[in-house]
């Protein structure tokens, strides 16, 4: 049969792209996975792989054409399969199927299709996880928000799926009912793979008129497709990831009980096989072990023995936020040289400033807390010391100044480590910053940043405070060139003017900044300016326009 591929989504907000480069033409045979074609959105250059295999029978756009996202982009035969009245393609059989089963299925393609006036027909649509972030090729099934048999609406939420940036939530494109969930809880979807089924309504041009031999004869054929597993032989289905994987591993794929569809083995059962086989190797070394044991207590009976329990170690899987952050810091401690610079500030002043102005100015949507004075008080210091807020390119031969500040901020959500940061803070007040802070907070906690929130940063602060540290040394968030960690305010006695003893409210503030662009001198500078704007909140007044 003959199927079309349909543009997925490839990026928040993108409706159509640019054909940049068509990878095949009409008539060739491809393979599933392999690069069908270059497509340019606003953003990127994305590469489009093939779902599924098959001969390429259209091309439904020339070199430079606008491509439209839902919308056909070419057209693909595929061997081996058999349809029926609206139904998809299913595997060619491998096995007979039971008289009970086709009798159902014969009954189901007996049924009336469509309403009483006969406008109408039945369909089951797959719909296909779509790109949902730059890079990601498979995402972890969080929570379905539907069961199989519900009626959704166009839009509706369905699942949220979890990738190693953020929660994102999958909705409805069409209406109709929810006929199968291809992943379970916990499981890991593939972009570009059927993610669940639904039964749609479509109009008909004209009934189709079917003898019942006919209907027999081709529910026979869908049962028999239906019922059929086919069975594993030879080479075992993967992508290059997973049997890379495998060769690293050293585990024959053969031997690997695939999940997937037709038995495809996926990266997480490769994992669970590697468990499984571990343990058989433990419980056949206890055994051997506890034999001479047993031999020796046997001949030893007055020698009171004790009960040992064996317990198994617990193994999981790195994934999501934690993967992509495990990644990042590797990257960041191997390639930028980090140097720490610690400084206290007296915070006094600023604390009984936040304490007269919070309970007047604190909503559910704002949260006056000390943060949004932090931030515009580093963006106005950064308007001295630009190169705070700069970025170097990989081979270190050229530094950005970005004319923005937005300066993230480390959360520490439910998923895992986020930074999402708040856009231009130069150009807003305090209580627009703690309305964005407000914000970005409650969404990171709740594991649902969007995609924008995470991008685009200049600067970072992290709060380790809030969970009682002082001192630290913090990991820039590359491509940044600096980043500060705030200690926990602490009541401490200080002398004052007079010398006298005073208690003050004190915070440790520690910095790691990029060796490569920033010296002690001036990071010393440029905190010490962020200090005087803290320490006395009236100069941060003064400062702002």
């Amino acid at each position: 049969m003959i199927k079309d591929f349909i543009l997925p989504d490839i990026g928040e907000g993108v409706v159509e792209c640019e054909l940049v480069e068509w990878l095949v033409k009409e008539g060739d045979t491809v393979v599933e996975d392999q690069p069908i074609a270059d497509v340019m959105t606003d953003k990127a250059l994305v590469q489009i792989p093939a779902p599924f295999a098959g001969v390429v029978t259209k091309l439904y756009y020339a070199k430079g054409e606008i491509a439209k996202v839902h919308a056909p982009l070419y057209a693909v035969q595929i061997e081996g399969a058999v349809e029926i009245a609206g139904e998809e393609p299913v595997a060619a059989p491998s096995a007979v199927a039971t008289q009970s089963t086709v009798a159902q299925v014969a009954a189901k393609v007996a049924e009336p299709a469509g309403n009483a006036s006969g406008n109408a027909s039945v369909s089951i649509e797959e719909f296909l996880l779509p790109d949902i972030g730059e890079g990601i090729v498979e995402c972890e099934l969080v929570e379905w928000l539907v069961s199989e048999g519900d009626w959704v609406e166009e839009d509706q939420p369905i699942a949220d799926v979890m990738t190693d940036k953020a929660l994102v939530q999958i909705p409805a494109i069409k209406a109709g009912k929810i006929a199968k969930l291809h992943y379970r809880k916990g499981q890991l979807a593939k972009v570009h793979s059927p993610l669940f089924a639904i039964e749609v309504e479509q109009a008909a041009s004209a009934p189709a008129a079917t003898t019942n031999t006919d209907t027999v004869a081709n529910a026979a054929l869908v049962a028999q497709a239906v019922s059929a597993e086919p069975a594993r032989q030879g080479k075992a289905l993967a992508s290059p990831a997973v049997r890379r994987m495998a060769r690293s591993l050293d585990i024959d794929l053969s031997r690997v009980p695939g999940t997937g569809k037709h038995g495809r083995v996926y990266k997480e059962d490769i994992t669970r096989f590697q468990q499984g086989a571990s343990n058989v190797s433990a419980s056949s070394a206890t055994q051997v072990k506890e034999a001479p044991a047993q031999a020796t207590q046997a001949s030893q009976t007055q020698v009171p023995t004790s009960t040992v329990t064996q317990r198994a170690d617990t193994v999981e899987p790195i994934r999501g936020v934690k993967a992509v952050m495990a990644r990042m810091m590797v990257e960041s401690v191997s390639s930028i040289p980090h140097f720490t610079y610690c400084e206290e500030f007296d915070l006094t002043d600023l604390v009984a400033l936040r304490e007269s102005m919070k309970v007047k100015y604190s909503s559910n949507e704002v949260k006056l807390t000390m943060m949004p004075f932090f931030m515009k008080s580093m963006s106005l210091a950064l308007n001295q010391f630009p190169v705070m807020n700069s970025q170097v390119n990989a081979d270190c031969t050229e530094l950005t100044y970005k004319s923005r500040h937005n300066i993230g901020m480390a959360v520490d959500s439910k998923v895992g480590l986020l930074v999402p940061n708040i856009k231009d803070v130069q150009d807003k007040s305090i209580l627009e910053v703690a309305a964005e802070i407000t914000r970005l907070t409650q969404a990171a906690r709740s594991g649902r940043v969007a995609p924008a929130d995470l991008k685009d940063g200049t600067i970072s602060i992290s709060n380790i405070g809030a969970l009682g540290g002082t001192v630290a040394t913090p990991i820039i968030n590359k491509p940044e060139v600096a980043i500060v960690a705030l200690g926990k305010l602490q009541t401490l006695p200080r002398f004052n003017a007079k010398g006298e003893v005073e208690a003050r409210q004190i915070m440790q503030v520690s910095w790691s900044g990029d060796h490569r662009v920033i010296d002690g001198g001036t990071i010393a500078r440029f905190c010490n300016l962020w200090k005087q704007y803290l320490e006395h909140p009236q100069e941060m007044l003064l400062a702002m326009h």
